[in-house]
This record gives structure tokens, C-alpha cells and sequence, in this order.
């Protein structure tokens, strides 16, 4: 059965994105760019919500012809490959090799669960990963803190997140810069 691991990138004051929706600030260095691509690679299938979903899907497809940023490069072409879910209850449709989920969010993904081989990686957003951490869902957060203060105010674990009990299974330092914490849920 596939574990559910949530990847986000944050500020050091807790933010996914700057006041104006801005995510111009992590620091992809080699490091944390191999680290991020290796989880990348052994995943099963990427999962986001609709939101963070456009975003990806109008960047990724293309990127070589806009960036030259080496993390870019690198990712393009397993983002292509690997196979995609959104989950979105507006959606009828995605491209790139992608499922739209849009039944009920813990029968789904129960169900995708029961189903991947590798993990489900959740990338970014906070509303889906709020709601899939208040049901239980997340087997796995991992958090890279960058040396960046915001002061937005979309929070992954922002009010309303349901307390749950964490056991700590890593920290590492990647760049000299960013703080990778990972956490598996306590069942």
C-alpha cells in the first residue's frame, strides 16, 4: 500500500507564497534539488490540488523553452513521465498523463492508495493537505524551510489543522541553507 507524503516548501515564518501569491523564493540548490528529484523519481504518482495543478501543468510541460535553471531541467522530464492525480471537485479533465479524483476525498484516496506502487507524493498547496491531514491521510510531511521571511498569509498548517502527533525521522540541512524536516504520522 502506498504511503501518502506531503512535500512543501516554507518560509521560516511558516508561508507556502509571498502576500501577492509569489514563489519566486526557494532556493533549489544541487542539494536539495537531488534530493527533491531522487523522492521525485520513486514516486508512483504525483498528486495535487486544482490549484497548484495549473500551476504545474502550465510551467512543466514547456519549461526548456522558458528556464535554464539546472533543478528545472532536471525535474522537467520526470514531471512529463510520471503519472499525475488532481484532486478537484471543478475539473472533468487534466492532460499530461493525469487522473482527476473528484469523488469522496478519503474514498479516493483510500483507493489510490490501494492501488500505486510508490508513494503518492502531495506536492505544495495547504487547503488539500489541511483536509487531508484533518482526515488521517498523510502518512508522511516533509518540510523544507527556507532562510526567507513572507509575512503572507497561506500557511500549511494554518488554523483549523486538526492536532496530530508527529514522530520526527529526519532533519538534514541541504545547500547550507534550507532545513528539510520529515515526520511520519503516529498511528
Amino acid at each position: 500500500m502506498a504511503d501518502l507524503v506531503y512535500l512543501v516548501h516554507t518560509s521560516l515564518d511558516g508561508c507556502i507564497e509571498g502576500p501577492a501569491g509569489e514563489f519566486d523564493w526557494p532556493q533549489m540548490g544541487p542539494e536539495l534539488s537531488d534530493y527533491a528529484n531522487d523522492l521525485s523519481k520513486r514516486a508512483g504518482v504525483f498528486a495535487y490540488g486544482r490549484r497548484v495543478w495549473e500551476l504545474m501543468s502550465s510551467y512543466w510541460p514547456d519549461v526548456e523553452s522558458i528556464s535554464t535553471h539546472p533543478h528545472d531541467l532536471a525535474f522537467a522530464p520526470i514531471w512529463r513521465e510520471k503519472p499525475k492525480l488532481v484532486f478537484s471537485r471543478t475539473l472533468s479533465s487534466a492532460d499530461w498523463n493525469t487522473t482527476v479524483a473528484n469523488g469522496d476525498l478519503t474514498e479516493e484516496v483510500a483507493k489510490h492508495k490501494a492501488t500505486t506502487n510508490g508513494d503518492i507524493v502531495l506536492m505544495g498547496g495547504y487547503a488539500l493537505a489541511a483536509e487531508l491531514g484533518r482526515r488521517g491521510l498523510i502518512d508522511e510531511y516533509q518540510v523544507c524551510i527556507h532562510p526567507v521571511i513572507l509575512g503572507g498569509d497561506k500557511r500549511p498548517f494554518a488554523e483549523g489543522t486538526t492536532r496530530a502527533q508527529l514522530q520526527l525521522v529526519e532533519t538534514r540541512t541541504l545547500d547550507n541553507t534550507v532545513a528539510l524536516l520529515r515526520h511520519h504520522t503516529k498511528r
